[in-house]
């Protein structure tokens, strides 16, 4: 088998395997690149899993100042690694790489079954360029049940942006049309940056009388 990431030829017995992809595929990685992967720590932000060794980091400071608390949990650092998995699976498109941390996203997530898991979307002109939503396709991979509850508007790329403009960004959620208002949300997305897409869509989900809203994103 090879590596998916770095090409090596690996073993049986040296390579992560996890779930099946339609019972006949599956996904391989070499344990040098596995190590490559930083798992969050204790020396993180309490709210919002940021590197720091202060109890809350300034980006939630400063949100609270607004009036939004932040209650966000990610798994991993999103270290260069991470940055090169997420080139390889949203931008090139590499479907497979959803299994790559399934089990990990299974088993953090089961802790929210009293909450309705929704999804960031994509727009419809970034759904026709990429073909799927990845953070739907880590559910799915990590067999967890969600709602489509958001919808965004077409907007210019987030990664191209400066951490100013991200956070000046004007609403681009709304709500879909004849859904069942849930009692707590749990909202997914791949990656937590300054937690601007978080709060729009919250804010989308709050006008609609949600009462309860947490976060989760895969890095951080």
């Amino acid at each position: 088998m090879t590596c998916q990431f770095c090409y090596k030829n690996i073993s049986e017995k040296r390579c992560f395997t996890s779930v099946l992809f339609l019972k006949r595929r599956s996904f391989q990685t070499c344990e040098d690149c596995l190590k490559q992967f930083e798992k969050i720590d204790e020396e993180s932000c309490f709210s919002c899993y940021q590197k720091t060794t202060l109890e809350k980091c300034q980006d939630c400071l400063d949100w609270e100042t607004k009036g939004n608390s932040v209650k966000h949990k990610s798994i991993y650092r999103y270290n260069q690694a991470m940055k090169t998995y997420f080139s390889v699976f949203k931008f090139q498109g590499d479907y497979l790489m959803a299994w790559q941390f399934a089990e990990e996203i299974k088993q953090t997530l089961k802790l929210y079954k009293d909450f309705t898991v929704v999804p960031i979307p994509l727009s419809k002109k970034r759904m026709a360029t990429r073909r799927f939503n990845q953070v739907e396709a880590l559910l799915e991979a990590a067999e967890i049940s969600y709602e489509r509850i958001l919808e965004k508007k077409d907007i210019d790329s987030q990664t191209t942006k400066t951490k100013k403009e991200r956070l000046s960004s004007e609403q681009v959620f709304k709500i879909k049309q004849d859904i069942k208002i849930p009692k707590k949300v749990l909202l997914v997305d791949d990656i937590y940056t300054t937690g601007q897409t978080i709060f729009l869509a919250k804010k989308a989900l709050q006008d609609i009388g949600v009462k309860e809203i947490i976060s989760f994103s895969l890095a951080r």
